[in-house]
């Protein structure tokens, strides 16, 4: 039911959680069991929740605009043999970024403007969604491959991009 009135969005578990946790602990929620009106009165709740800028859900997690999904990727099987240099390549950079994820100051915001422009590769794109100018994020994702390339250095990890 949250996947049809979520039109199949990734949120649709989260909020069919959110609405049927707000049902347990409505104080109808007993009654509506009893009526036979429960199911009606949840999926007002997921409707509410996902379509209202104003509701409860919005508010708790989507942080009225504040946080910007990263979306979700499938896992494509791998092409030829397996690299594992590049595996640990990769895992360097995983945890480079965790990292400047856990900074409070401008490394934070780079790696989040990064992560963000690995699953929407458009400045334009991403400025519209996060209403920051898109010269400040092309500075903070070039500053943020810079600072990566910097600490692959410091580890002793030469590979080229």
């Amino acid at each position: 039911m949250s996947k049809k009135i979520c039109k199949g969005s990734h949120e649709a578990e989260d909020v069919a959680h959110y609405a049927i946790e707000t049902f347990m602990q409505h104080e109808r929620g007993q009654e509506l069991v009893d009526t036979g009106r429960a199911l009606n009165f949840i999926s007002g709740i997921i409707w509410r929740s996902f379509n209202s800028s104003t509701s409860e859900y919005h508010a708790l997690y989507r942080q009225k605009g504040r946080v910007h999904e990263l979306g979700h990727r499938q896992l494509q099987e791998p092409d030829g043999e397996y690299n594992h240099q590049e595996d640990h390549v990769v895992g360097a950079i995983q945890g480079i970024i965790e990292d400047m994820l856990c900074d409070r100051t401008d490394l934070w915001y780079r790696a989040t403007l990064l992560n963000m422009y690995t699953i929407t590769p458009n400045f334009s794109e991403l400025s519209r969604k996060t209403r920051i100018p898109r010269n400040s994020i092309s500075k903070a994702v070039d500053e943020a491959r810079d600072y990566i390339k910097q600490q692959l250095k410091l580890q002793g990890i030469d590979y080229d991009f």
